[in-house]
């Protein structure tokens, strides 16, 4: 008989997003998209889950390790439970004291989200140092892995669906439009002058940070996007080079192999 194939569940809680990856050895056979709830139980997320596991014929009490990375400290129980109950492994979580190989130059590091950490690990393995990840959710983020292979830090800037909701909520005349790429700059009607604002001013936004930490760091290897809006704001950019949807994924999976 052949050895047991590892089966490890990795799982990004983010605040708007989870994305649960399912690694079958070193490949990753699957992943699923679920929207983050914080009133939502182990149960509740067990019978979202189940059904997925299901289709894509993947046995959840197969699993030989879980890996989570959260930056909703309220769920952290009920995904410990999942976990456990759900999945029969007890989790690795990715906080203060795991190993990442990742030396962190931040002032107080315990501030750093799990996710940046995980992301910036990720694209050091990947494209070499130094290296910058944009990472698109709920905010944005700006992450820098300096030329020694150190977290040095970063930016934080409010996402692009943030922005969106407060021009909706704000502006009284105004009204939700799909967030795009619009046919033409000037816009000739309302939606399309609100998705051309949208659009270029957070390409104007991103590619004016991106500029300047590239005179900052000239030597930079790669810049890689992930998230959420990555794709559409990556088509617009000068300055992104790579994006790479799965990248968390790639570091939860990186960072269970230097912990198990």
């Amino acid at each position: 008989m052949g050895a047991r194939s590892e089966l490890l569940i990795a799982v990004d809680v983010g605040n708007t997003n989870t994305v649960l990856g399912v690694y079958v050895d070193d490949e990753l056979a699957r992943d699923f998209r679920l929207s983050t709830d914080i009133e939502r139980t182990a149960d509740e997320y067990a019978a979202l889950l189940l059904p997925l596991f299901e289709q894509a014929g993947l046995d959840p009490g197969a699993a030989t390790g879980v890996i989570i990375s959260s930056v909703v400290p309220p769920l952290h129980s009920a995904f410990d439970k999942l976990s456990r109950e759900t999945f029969g492994q007890p989790p690795l979580f990715v906080e203060p004291g795991i190993k990442t190989g990742l030396p962190i130059r931040y002032k107080n590091p315990v501030e750093v989200g799990a996710d940046r950490i995980v992301n910036s690990l990720a694209a050091r393995e990947r494209f070499g140092a130094p290296v910058i990840v944009v990472d698109f959710g709920t905010a944005t983020t700006f992450d820098v892995v300096n030329p020694a292979g150190e977290y040095a830090g970063g930016i934080i800037a409010p996402g692009l669906a943030i922005s969106a909701e407060a021009l909706f909520s704000h502006a009284s005349r105004l009204y939700q439009v799909e967030i795009q790429k619009p046919d033409q700059l000037i816009g000739e009607h309302t939606a399309g002058a609100m998705q051309s604002g949208l659009f270029y001013g957070y390409i104007g936004l991103v590619d004016g940070i991106l500029e300047r930490l590239l005179k900052e760091i000239p030597e930079v290897q790669r810049v890689v996007a992930t998230g959420g809006e990555a794709e559409l704001i990556a088509s617009g950019s000068r300055h992104i080079d790579e994006v790479d949807a799965g990248l968390t994924l790639v570091g939860l999976k990186l960072i269970y192999d230097r912990n198990r």
